[in-house]
């Protein structure tokens, strides 16, 4: 799929402002501004995993604002991108410039990629046990709902063709993809009745993707919306709780041949629930007839990937701390970043 570019976003208050630092490097801003410290400095970031990289072109916007207006002679930031393979303690960023410019952010910037390259992680892993059936993101009901739109985002870079919520299907360029809750459901009492409004009242640019688990059998509630949609119908989603078994590969088959019996072979299957790459590999083995994925909770849960910011020279002098190299490591996939291109509005 074509890389995902997030669209630039101004850094909010809190962050530009220092909130959100460790204290420990708002301290160390005081001590050099007043000790008349600000040597310029090269800091190189690493992780000691390998992964999808996310979170980083965020963390260009940042610099492009706290690095705004700097010499040009002595400020260059060279980085990797969004979507980009990495391997262990390969550099994946590394910012020359005035350290009290950019010191203050370490915190943030290693936040950002570290949260959401453990997401795109995951999904990517998601995305290739599933291939080429594709994968999309129903997470967001296992985050704050402040940081929902960026773990969809992050979904999109490890793979993930949609994502539920606008936010984040916005900052992927995309349209948000779901079906319906059970909720609708069961206030209209029937599936077929809610399938029907549905088709009613939203616009035809929207799939018509029923859910057919909420009250009778599978396989006929789906033979029953396909016969209430017909060509409308674009899919269904089985979301089979555990106390009723969950969805299994015997189920999908069952419902695609019912299907295709009936003359619906073009209406689509959805598997969601309790999804992860090994229930993925299950019903890929079993040659389970599924269109595509729905995942949630293995993205959204992922542990953030760690990365760690290192000092490697100080006005010139290669330098490091007790354990590392001295001096910039040779990272021949840095790419020069014209910060001005990264200026959030």
């Amino acid at each position: 799929m074509d890389q995902v570019r997030a669209p630039r976003r101004r850094p909010s208050r809190a962050i530009l402002e220092g909130d959100s630092a460790d204290v420990y490097f708002y301290r160390a801003q005081e001590v050099l501004e007043r000790e008349g410290m600000d040597p310029v400095v090269a800091m190189e970031v690493f992780s000691r995993q390998s992964g999808v990289l996310c979170g980083i072109d965020e963390a260009k916007t940042l610099l492009a604002h706290a690095l705004e207006g700097t010499d040009p002679s002595e400020t260059t930031v060279e980085a990797l991108a969004d979507g980009d393979l990495f391997s262990d303690r390969e550099i994946v960023l590394r910012i020359r410039g005035r350290y009290r410019r950019f010191g203050l952010y370490e915190t943030a910037m290693l936040g950002m990629m570290a949260q959401s390259t453990g997401w795109a992680t995951a999904a990517r892993r998601c995305v290739e046990a599933a291939a080429p059936q594709p994968v999309i993101s129903f997470g967001a009901r296992h985050v704050h709902p402040d940081i929902s739109g960026t773990l969809d985002y992050a979904a999109t870079v490890g793979g993930c063709v949609g994502a539920s919520t606008p936010a984040g299907a916005r900052l992927a360029g995309l349209r948000p993809t779901g079906t319906m809750p059970h909720a609708l459901v069961l206030m209209f009492g029937d599936t077929v009745q809610a399938a029907e409004a549905f088709d009613r009242d939203l616009p035809p640019d929207v799939p018509r993707i029923v859910l057919v688990d909420t009250f009778k059998d599978e396989a006929e509630e789906a033979l029953r919306v396909a016969d209430a949609l017909g060509d409308r119908l674009y899919g269904i989603r089985l979301d089979t709780p555990s106390e009723r078994g969950r969805v299994t590969a015997d189920l999908v088959t069952e419902v695609r041949a019912r299907l295709d019996q009936a003359g619906y072979r073009h209406v689509r299957i959805i598997v969601s629930g309790g999804l992860n790459p090994d229930r993925i590999a299950y019903f890929r083995e079993r040659g389970a007839p599924v269109d595509s994925y729905a995942v949630g909770s293995y993205i959204s849960g992922a542990s953030p990937i760690d990365f760690t910011g290192d000092l490697k020279e100080i006005d010139g002098k290669p330098i490091a701390k007790r354990g590392r190299i001295p001096g910039i490591t040779p990272s021949p996939r840095l790419r020069p970043i014209d910060l001005a291109d990264w200026l959030g509005e």
